[in-house]
């Protein structure tokens, strides 16, 4: 080893300790975030510089944070949330102090899982607003219902937290543009849960159209299938005990409580739920709208309709989304939530078409270009299997690089994958398609900003009637 190599590690050990004393002389709560910054770009120096012989790159990451960890908070953990909380608590420079949740047996099983992937004991809250008043946040995780999206982040914003938020970013574009704006006048790092922008090999491929491999994209189309059951006819009934039913409301003005809904056909209703084309198209949308580099269409439109069964169910189970483009392009979404037929050979996926060939983005971590005859030209494959049509945790090693690009945001001004701005476009872009949904007609889009032109029924759904008290304020 080289007598600058040692000097270069002995400094950086060194500049550790310095951190850490001069931490300890400062007012924990205002001095956490700037120590972090220090602490992780010493760790990244020593990653590219080389570690110290008698650790592993684990055990010296635990102790470069051992006491400066990124703390998480995570709200809504019946399924998915659970998935995220066991993700974050796997990072080595990140803890999971907080699980809040409505329903006190989701608290508890997640509170166990997590304890499998991390030393320290969580602590649960019912209401995740006490969660925000503790100094030792630093980011709130949203999984909880659509209707809350919006609502939580602004609140986590306001109390000084950063966000990861997942998808749809709000039930309605108003809510959208108002996290975009507190995102700026708050200073906040905003996440949303695109994960594959963080997915190497799509990544890559988004790359590649940009750089025109297919040449000029003119068309792209996305799509979801699954086999979803009827949610039958739900009955008025008494609040279960472990169930907060006001709270799980919160922002969303009151209705009574039907044995149906939780925790997972809210989706299905307009009051909480934005349906399969937020729930799964935000994901294609954004897909779509990354690599053919547009922002707002002039024209949307939408057919289709709850055509399966006859049940509560209100949002479509079959659903075609259109969006024509200023810029000489179109993109469509097909959602089948009652037939699991695949396309392309995937139940979910994006193909792009060029004047040159086309490009397959399916499910997973892959991509395939072809030319104008459907010959195979390039494949790149996934190095992970990813599940598509698991409603909980399709692919935590990679959604793991999404959780790592948001600490690089927030410790080193990284650029975010998905940040709010881009989060809200993609999403109000499928908005837009149920907006027209429900008026049944198609939607005349300003293409500067994304609004809606001289419709005043269309324009009644661009935001929402709120629980006094509740209403979304910066």
């Amino acid at each position: 080893m080289s007598v600058l190599c040692i000097f270069s590690r002995a400094c950086i050990v060194a500049q550790f300790f310095y951190f850490s004393k001069a931490h300890q002389m400062t007012d924990h709560s205002n001095s956490r975030r700037g120590f972090l910054k220090k602490t992780t770009g010493a760790s990244a120096v020593l990653v590219a510089g080389g570690i110290l012989p008698q650790f592993s790159a684990r055990s010296y990451a635990s102790i470069m944070g051992a006491n400066e960890k990124i703390k998480i908070s995570v709200m809504g953990v019946n399924s998915r949330g659970t998935a995220l909380a066991k993700n974050f608590a796997s990072q080595d420079n990140c803890e999971v102090i907080h699980i809040c949740d409505v329903d006190s047996r989701a608290i508890a099983n997640c509170l166990l899982a997590v304890e499998e992937r991390q030393t320290i004991k969580a602590k649960g809250y019912p209401d995740f607003r006490k969660s925000l008043e503790s100094d030792e946040v630093d980011i709130l995780v949203i999984a909880a219902p659509d209707h809350w999206h919006a609502p939580a982040s602004l609140l986590a914003m306001q109390a000084g937290k950063h966000v990861y938020v997942e998808k749809p970013c709000s039930h309605n574009p108003k809510e959208g543009e108002m996290l975009v704006e507190a995102a700026e006048r708050y200073g906040k790092v905003v996440q949303m849960g695109n994960q594959r922008r963080s997915w190497p090999n799509v990544m890559e491929g988004i790359e590649g159209i940009k750089n025109g491999v297919i040449g000029r994209v003119y068309f792209g189309k996305g799509w979801y299938s699954n086999n979803r059951p009827s949610i039958g006819i739900g009955k008025e009934t008494a609040v279960p005990d472990w169930l907060d039913w006001d709270l799980w409301q919160g922002p969303a003005p009151r209705r009574n409580f039907k044995d149906n809904l939780i925790h997972y056909n809210w989706h299905w209703h307009w009051h909480w739920g934005t349906g399969e084309a937020l729930n799964n198209g935000t994901h294609m949308i954004d897909l779509l709208r990354w690599g053919m580099a547009v922002d707002y269409p002039f024209k949307v439109s939408s057919n289709g309709g709850r055509y399966r069964y006859q049940d509560d169910w209100e949002t479509p189970d079959t659903q075609v989304i259109n969006l024509d483009f200023k810029q000489g392009l179109s993109m469509s979404w097909e959602g089948r939530s009652c037939n699991g037929k695949n396309i392309e050979g995937s139940a979910v996926g994006v193909m792009f078409y060029g004047e040159n060939g086309s490009m397959l983005i399916p499910g997973g971590d892959s991509y395939t270009i072809f030319d104008l005859d459907g010959k195979v030209v390039k494949e790149a494959r996934a190095n992970r299997e990813v599940d598509s049509r698991n409603l909980t945790n399709p692919a935590e090693q990679l959604d793991a690089l999404h959780i790592t690009n948001m600490f690089d945001a927030i410790s080193n001004g990284t650029k975010l994958h998905a940040d709010i701005d881009s989060g809200h476009k993609s999403t109000l872009l499928v908005q837009l398609g149920n907006i027209a949904q429900r008026v049944g007609r198609s939607l005349d889009i300003d293409p500067d900003n994304g609004h809606i032109v001289q419709d005043v029924e269309a324009e009644k759904f661009w935001s929402r009637s709120y629980e006094k008290g509740w209403e979304m304020t910066l």
